[in-house]
Order: C-alpha cells, then sequence, then structure tokens
C-alpha cells in the first residue's frame, strides 16, 4: 500500500483556498427560500407546493453552508475584536437558517434576509472584503 501514500502532506484551512468569499451566496439563497414559500401560498397545486417545499429546504441547508464558510474561513479574532457581535450574530443567523428551513412562514424567512443583511454589512467594512469579495454594496 506504501505506493499510493503521499510523499508529501499539505496543510490547507479549507480543501482549496480560493480567497474568493461574498455573503451574496448566502443572501441569494435565502431569498430563494423566502421566493419558494411565497410560491408555495400562492398555490393550491399539491405537487407545486411539494417541491416547493423541497426547494425551500435545499436552499436553507445551502444558506447554512455559506454562512459557516463565511464565519470559519474569512473573519479571524481581530474581526470579533472589532465587531464584538460578530459571534452571536452568525449563531443567531445559522440557527435562523435552520428555522426558515422548517417553516412556510415568510417573516421567518424575511428575518432570515435581515440577519444576513447586518453580517454582509460587517463584512464590507472589513479591509480583506475588498479583496475577496465579488459584489461589493453600491
Amino acid at each position: 500500500m506504501g505506493l499510493f501514500k503521499p510523499s508529501r502532506t499539505a496543510h490547507a484551512h479549507c480543501d482549496l483556498f480560493c480567497g474568493v468569499y461574498d455573503p451574496a451566496q448566502a443572501m441569494i439563497e435565502a431569498k430563494s427560500v423566502l421566493n419558494s414559500v411565497t410560491k408555495y401560498h400562492a398555490s393550491d397545486d399539491d405537487v407545486f407546493r411539494a417541491r416547493a417545499i423541497a426547494i425551500k429546504e435545499e436552499r436553507a441547508e445551502l444558506v447554512k453552508h455559506h454562512l459557516a464558510v463565511l464565519w470559519t474561513d474569512f473573519f479571524k479574532p481581530h474581526h470579533v475584536e472589532a465587531f464584538p457581535n460578530l459571534h452571536d450574530l452568525f449563531w443567531r443567523a445559522i440557527k435562523q437558517a435552520g428555522d426558515a428551513k422548517k417553516s412556510m412562514d415568510p417573516a421567518v424567512s424575511e428575518k432570515l434576509i435581515d440577519l444576513i443583511s447586518e453580517i454582509s454589512g460587517i463584512f464590507w467594512q472589513t479591509e480583506e472584503s475588498k479583496a475577496t469579495g465579488v459584489y461589493p454594496p453600491s
């Protein structure tokens, strides 16, 4: 088995450091969650409504993923020093994504969007966002 053993071991904080981070990814998925809920309530087709639920749950899970990556890979200790509420904000946003995954209440999805907007505001205040962000606010 030694034939397939790597000759060198590399260590990195992620699978492939791309250096591209942006809360827009989480926001796009969160807005998809809200739109799926809205379309669900506008339809009386049971098959369509079942698909809307499935898509909403999938997108909410993607929100959780994108937020977790941003929290763990982009933000560093000096950001927490500058923005002391950062950990709590991410915790609430990820929890809210879980709530949105379970709920068909548009208000739950809207609250998720609001929390991601707060995170985005902090992200764009950081010096590092200038080099890693893709969709800066206009």
